[in-house]
Parts: C-alpha cells; sequence; structure tokens
C-alpha cells in the first residue's frame, strides 16, 4: 500500500464516521484489518493490500489528529468557503480538507503542494469537477493565508 492509498483510506474513515455507529477509534480498528482488506479487495482495488505498519501509523496518527484538531480544521474550512455555506460542502469534501489542513499545520513531513495535490486527486474520483474546484481553490486559499507555502 502507498502513502496515497493510506491517506484515502484516513479520507474514508473520516467520511464515513458520521454515518457509523461505532467510535472514531472502533471504525480505525476495523478498518486497518487485513480481513477488512480480504472482505473487499474484489469491489475496490484501493483495498487490494492492506496497511503495512508505516502505513497504519500514518492512517492513526491522521484519523486521530484530525479528530483532536475538528473544531479548529472546520473553522478553517468555513472561514475559506467564499460563497459556499459549511453544510452544502459534501462530507467526502469535508474529509478531504480535513486531511490535508492537518498534515500542513501538524505533519512538517509532508509537502503543502503534496498535501493538496492528493486531496484533489482523492476528490475526483468521488466528486463533480466543480467540487474538486472548489477544494483545490479553498486549501489553496488556506495555505496563502496560513503563510504555510513551500
Amino acid at each position: 500500500m502507498t502513502r496515497s492509498q493510506a491517506r484515502e483510506i484516513a479520507v474514508q474513515i473520516l467520511f464515513s464516521y458520521p454515518f457509523n455507529g461505532s467510535s472514531l477509534r472502533e471504525l480505525l480498528a476495523e478498518w486497518t484489518e487485513a480481513s477488512f482488506f480480504e472482505r473487499l479487495s474484489g469491489e475496490d482495488e484501493l483495498y487490494e493490500t492492506p496497511p503495512g505498519p508505516d502505513e497504519r501509523d500514518y492512517i492513526t496518527r491522521v484519523v486521530a489528529g484530525v479528530e483532536e484538531h475538528l473544531p479548529e480544521l472546520d473553522s478553517y474550512i468555513e472561514k475559506y468557503s467564499v460563497g459556499w455555506e459549511f453544510g452544502r460542502i459534501s462530507g467526502m469534501a469535508r474529509a478531504a480538507m480535513r486531511v490535508c489542513m492537518f498534515e500542513v499545520l501538524y505533519m512538517d513531513d509532508i509537502p503543502n503542494s503534496a498535501a493538496i495535490n492528493e486531496a484533489v486527486e482523492i476528490l475526483k474520483k468521488y466528486e463533480p469537477r466543480e467540487i474538486v474546484s472548489f477544494t483545490n481553490g479553498l486549501l489553496g486559499s488556506f495555505i496563502r493565508a496560513q503563510g504555510h507555502l513551500q
């Protein structure tokens, strides 16, 4: 599994959380088990290979970090979502933006351009072009305004 795939798994966990009766920690444990990937491997190539130790650590760090900083991350989304109300932004776009913003703010080993590019690429698989463009613009504004240009 690649870092990009691990990032997409983290986004999917964060997206699915509001629709699931489990805690975020329970979802995280379930979604990083090899048996979970075995069940889904034929349905989606993302699940062909379970995460190794490094990918599992990354997924755990991102999901736990987003959970810990959720109010802060959502305030940035609201601040930079010019012309869009927070509730109008799709759950998948919010999840991808949260992951990207967490990486920018709290994971110095990930270049900001990579964090934005990965969020945009993930959303291209799930969202219409309008949402992808909106997300790209919002994340660019966030990085410029926060002084996190790399």
